[in-house]
């Protein structure tokens, strides 16, 4: 059955949620910037609490166990060029299935962004494609993701390899997550046709709507899950390197 209306126990729980995910990622930016748990890889002082904007209490409890013990306090040393470039030695000491996760980070965190993004600039400004408001947001969504994402592969690069000219790095970037953006936002597109089409009828919720980004939340982290094997691939292949 489509719903017309947002029940008042969803609209509850979409509130709980979201102020839920939230606290998670202050508490890792806190653990971060206050407390000084740095981590080797300065790009992930980022993904951590963005992770946790869509995982919540997963994300928190996933960076207690998979990233805190990667930050520079954790491990006693100062962040230099030789670790940056030793660093996919480091992580590849925590089990495979985790260096896996914590890659798919990377990926998760360019899509949470450029969709969220997205879908405020599909809902102010962009008009609609084909007829279809869905069909902008997931053309708009995909366009940002894609582009934030692979910035979020391309600065590790650089920052491990800065010798690499930028040309390259961004090559490299692009074979190492395109494949993981893609299978992200699979999932998350799956997700977002059924709640317009199977939940609500479209136009129902919007993003002024607590509903509609506790519905996202749950896409992106559909999203992180089928990311999940194109990033085993990738890791497999040496295409990139296990976190």
């Amino acid at each position: 059955m489509i719903l017309d209306y947002v029940p008042l126990w969803l609209d509850v729980l979409a509130y709980v949620y979201i102020v839920s995910a939230a606290i998670c990622s202050l508490i890792i930016i806190y653990d971060i910037f206050v407390r000084g748990h740095r981590q080797m890889m300065p790009i992930m002082d980022y993904v951590w609490p963005i992770t946790a904007m869509y995982l919540n209490a997963f994300g928190l409890w996933a960076y207690w166990d998979m990233g805190r013990p990667d930050s520079m306090q954790m491990k006693g040393m100062q962040m230099t060029s030789e670790h940056m470039q030793h660093m996919s030695h480091m992580h590849s000491a925590k089990p495979f299935w985790k260096s896996i996760f914590v890659s798919a980070t990377h990926c998760g965190a360019g899509c949470e962004i450029g969709d969220f993004v997205g879908e405020w600039a599909v809902f102010l400004i962009i008009p609609v494609i084909f007829g279809s408001l869905l069909y902008t947001e997931y053309a708009v969504d995909f366009v940002l993701a894609y582009a934030l994402g692979i910035f979020f592969q391309y600065v590790p690069i650089r920052q491990a390899t800065p010798s690499l000219p930028p040309s390259r790095a961004l090559s490299h970037a692009i074979k190492a997550d395109s494949l993981s953006l893609i299978a992200f936002e699979v999932g998350l597109f799956g997700w977002m046709a059924f709640f317009n089409l199977v939940l609500f009828n479209h136009g129902v919720i919007n993003p002024s709507m607590a509903v509609y980004w506790f519905m996202m939340q749950i896409g992106m982290l559909l999203g992180h899950f089928t990311s999940y094997p194109a990033n085993w691939l990738l890791v497999k292949w040496g295409i990139k390197a296990g976190m």
